[in-house]
């Protein structure tokens, strides 16, 4: 099997426009969480989420293209401009013809069903623009990143709610060991921030009013971002014969499924995922020394988060650090394992293990080490990235310094 390494990374999202203002932000544990800012938004009983601000798509793209770009693809491309441009890769030739793109997203074009429907329903207009479904359709962000980087491989979706985004990385990374391409471009994105979009979450109760909390015994909920996080991901040999910059190696991974419940999470299927990535990475537990969690701040997930982390890693689960992002940028939905990916690689290049924010009170059924707070520095040989989502749906992703 080939090495696996990523030469590439790009992103936006609430906390920063591009890779380095998330990580500096994220270092700083600072919130990118604040006033939703859209139409009707006075409708809503949850007005806060890690909403992007200042993102002026009309300077990054011209009439034709807005016209086909929902605000998941205008952020997919923005990232993808980042990550491929870090990589130094031009897709001609055989790899053009090799390589490909996968890419995660729970809700697709949600702003742009959000609009016709209100155009249609609420406005009474009886047409809609022609372009409606290929700006909605979930595979619309990687079909416009293959047009824009001739990328001719295997290219499509993957949707599996909130563990999209691993499971899409999981794709490339095993197309790559493979050997079926030199090199992919893969992560995720989501934009579900509008009317429709949050009143719809809504009506499930799981969303917090105020804060995001992740392992405080406070906490009282979920608070949803968007963004995307996109990254390159390339045989090793490929990359070290051109000279790359190498910013981590993607070592294992490993999918299952609860078979239990559509929202209540299982610790049994979430541990064995976190087994199964060690396994597949062929390393030992006591190798862990981060883990980005889930860590959603609802009381369900992260207690059973906790739990099947100390049955997958044992003793070394009392020594592991482990920390949520969202409590800084929001839960991505489909989107959200790509952006937490930069946290993981944060730890392996910097020694910085970003913290979980708004932490307030210990909670006796999460009682690891969860890096209140503040950032903390340490030497990280090995990062998880777990993702667990609704339909009982589990990808965790095993990182490894290089």
């Amino acid at each position: 099997m080939k090495r696996v390494v990523i030469t590439g990374a790009g992103t936006i999202n609430a906390l920063g426009h591009s890779v380095s203002e998330t990580l500096e932000a994220m270092r700083e544990g600072r919130c990118g969480i604040g006033a939703l800012e859209f139409r009707d938004v006075e409708r809503l009983s949850i007005s806060i989420g890690g909403q992007v601000k200042g993102f002026e798509a009309e300077a990054q793209f011209n009439r034709q293209q807005m016209a086909l770009y929902d605000r998941f693809t205008q952020f997919t491309l923005f990232a993808a401009r980042e990550a491929i441009t870090q990589s130094g890769l031009e897709f001609i030739g055989e790899l053009a013809a090799k390589a490909g793109v996968v890419l995660g997203t729970a809700g697709g074009g949600v702003s742009t069903w959000d609009d016709n429907y209100r155009a249609v329903y609420e406005e009474g207009k009886n047409r809609v623009h022609p372009f409606v479904v290929p700006k909605l359709m979930n595979n619309a962000a990687a079909s416009h990143v293959s047009m824009e980087y001739n990328l001719k491989g295997p290219s499509f979706t993957v949707s599996t709610a909130c563990a999209s985004s691993n499971h899409a990385m999981a794709q490339a990374f095993q197309m790559v060991r493979s050997g079926m391409t030199p090199a992919m471009v893969t992560g995720g994105s989501e934009s579900m921030l509008c009317f429709g979009g949050v009143k719809a979450w809504e009506g499930l109760r799981v969303m917090s009013k105020d804060a995001c909390r992740p392992f405080s015994a406070n906490r009282n909920g979920m608070v949803q971002g968007e963004g995307a996080g996109i990254f390159v991901f390339e045989e090793m040999e490929h990359a070290k014969k051109r000279g790359a910059e190498i910013l981590a190696e993607v070592i294992g991974f490993a999918m299952s499924s609860d078979a239990a419940d559509i929202v209540m999470p299982s610790k049994q299927g979430a541990a064995r995922a976190i087994s199964g990535a060690i396994a597949d990475a062929r390393i030992n537990p006591e190798e862990v020394g981060y883990i980005n969690a889930h860590g959603t701040g609802t009381a369900a997930n992260d207690k059973t988060e906790c739990s099947a982390v100390a049955d997958a890693l044992g003793p070394h689960a009392d020594r592991v650090m482990i920390s949520s992002t969202k409590s800084m940028h929001g839960h991505l939905i489909g989107g959200t394992g790509a952006v937490e990916l930069l946290a993981c690689i944060m730890a392996l290049r910097d020694g910085i293990v970003a913290p979980t924010i708004g932490y307030e009170e210990p909670d006796p059924e999460c009682a690891l080490d969860v890096v209140p707070n503040e950032a903390r520095e340490a030497s990280v040989e090995v990062a998880l990235s777990n993702a667990f989502a609704f339909g009982g749906l589990n990808a965790v992703m095993a990182l490894r310094k290089v």
